[in-house]
């Protein structure tokens, strides 16, 4: 139900199970967390300068697959901790952009996975929220720092108490996710951003994905950041991409970046 395709310096991580909305057990997290290490290991040979990420069919990931599960003998903390937490922080780390394209449920897992995810496209009618109120759960794989981040403490326990659901219209309007699109418009927008952003200097995205985690996690101020953005651009300096970017300015011609 995992798929991986390299192409042109895409790597295209498919979640292809549509008749359970792309919902994950414990083997398709382990497929999926073997999909970015060989994504990542064809970036480290510069085969892959950008990912997409995208589920087949209605939805994109309906969250974790409990059609088997247990409740009274279940281990959520080693589904959770021992096999979601680390998928996120890899997929985190990946050292190219990474963009998601969403539509449909993108709950509970699937709401993880985006927020994991550098860049995130939603289709309009998406559904995005938190449905843990209807299974005595709580929001997990990140839910509660995006929701409380970017809608505030009110709008977050609205959502978790009531298992109302956004819209990926509302959702970006929110300032969830970068861009809304009709469902039809979803995956072609996106293909064609990632493309795009493929052929750029891969170096310096990844130095200010380097960047923007920093201000996220550690909280920089503005003046760290400054300070840490220079250094950035010191060590960009000796690049080729750097060389290519500024002669191809200079000979108003579009640049040839090797990423």
């Amino acid at each position: 139900m995992i798929e991986l395709t390299i192409e042109r310096n895409v790597a295209e991580i498919v979640l292809n199970a549509p008749d359970k909305l792309n919902a994950l057990n414990e083997e398709a997290l382990s497929k999926l967390s073997l999909a970015y290490d060989d994504a990542a290991s064809a970036a480290a040979e510069g085969r892959v300068r950008a990912l997409l990420l995208r589920g087949e069919g209605r939805a994109f990931c309906a969250g974790r697959d409990i059609a088997g599960v247990e409740p009274e003998t279940d281990d959520a903390v080693a589904y959770l901790d021992g096999l979601v937490t680390p998928l996120l922080r890899k997929m985190s780390a990946f050292p190219a952009p990474t963009f998601a394209a969403a539509q449909g449920a993108c709950l509970g897992v699937g709401l993880g996975l985006l927020i994991a995810t550098d860049v995130v496209y939603v289709a309009d009618t998406a559904k995005i929220g938190s449905p843990f109120a209807r299974l005595g759960a709580t929001l997990d794989s990140g839910g509660h720092w995006l929701f409380t981040e970017r809608l505030g403490a009110h709008r977050t326990l609205d959502l978790i108490y009531t298992a109302d659901l956004m819209t990926g219209a509302d959702a970006v309007a929110g300032g969830l996710f970068s861009r809304v699109f009709t469902a039809a418009e979803l995956l072609p927008a996106t293909r064609q951003a990632v493309e795009r952003v493929a052929a750029g200097a891969t170096g310096a995205f990844r130095a200010s994905k380097e960047l923007v985690a920093s201000v996220r996690d550690r909280r920089l101020g503005l003046w760290d950041s400054v300070s840490e953005e220079n250094i950035a651009q010191g060590k960009l300096c000796s690049s080729a991409d750097y060389a290519e970017g500024f002669r191809a300015f200079q000979e108003k011609r579009k640049p040839i970046f090797k990423g």
